[in-house]
């Protein structure tokens, strides 16, 4: 072989080598951005409205499984920067879609994703309190489900930071429209939820939470490790 059939035949290999990078990458991407649609998607805790369930900081994964399918819509609502150590690493589409409800229940106390109502761009996490139908009436604080109760031990009362929240201890009585889910934050006192802005469509539900993945304290700097790999309740 000569010396340019050699430099023909490296430049052959090496276009090769870059074309199985590319699309190694391309199906790794695709690969992703399905597992993140239809199965199974990270999500960051930023708030304290889910406490003492769900800390500040929490990293946690919602089954986008539970109730059904995720059936994307045509049209992006938005970008989304994926970071690592701060740092932007990818960019990723933030896709409209809608749950098409093919199987699973959704229950009286699950912690869901949603689309929130009033910004679709953004994601809430919340716990059921009122099903399709019912009428949800909050008493000095505690709640009550067709004049009935909700013996539960979620909520936690840790007093309002602003005072803008005081008056949501007494609330309705509210019947959910059918086809929505009236839901709370377990923080009670700091959660801006359905008692603010109405019910959740449960065509706008992602999915529910099911497990903490990994935990930083952004206070004390350091990995609350007692909390990874706990089942959320």
């Amino acid at each position: 072989m000569t010396n340019r059939e050699e430099k023909e035949e490296l430049k052959k290999r090496k276009k090769s080598v870059l074309r199985e990078t590319v699309e190694a990458i391309l199906i790794a991407f695709v690969l992703a951005m399905f597992i993140r649609t239809f199965v199974v998607q990270a999500f960051k805790i930023p708030s304290s409205s889910m406490e003492d369930t769900l800390l500040i900081g929490d990293h946690i994964l919602v089954s986008k499984l539970s109730y059904g399918l995720q059936m994307p819509k045509p049209h992006i609502l938005g970008w989304h920067v994926v970071r690592f150590v701060g740092l932007p690493i990818m960019v990723l589409p933030i896709v409209d879609s809608e749950l098409k409800p093919l199987w699973g229940e959704i229950k009286r106390g699950d912690v869901i994703v949603f689309r929130f109502p009033q910004d679709r761009t953004k994601d809430f996490i919340k716990r059921v309190v009122a099903l399709p139908g019912e009428t949800v009436e909050i008493r000095e604080g505690k709640i009550y489900i067709d004049g009935r109760l909700w013996k539960e031990n979620f909520g936690v009362h840790k007093g309002s930071i602003s005072g803008k929240m005081d008056s949501a201890d007494n609330f309705g009585p509210y019947r959910v429209p059918e086809g929505c889910v009236f839901v709370m934050g377990d923080n009670r006192d700091r959660s801006y939820d359905s008692r603010f802005w109405g019910c959740v469509s449960i065509k706008d539900i992602k999915g529910r939470a099911f497990m903490i993945y990994f935990s930083w304290d952004h206070e004390k700097n350091r990995i609350r490790f007692s909390r990874i790999g706990k089942f959320i309740q």
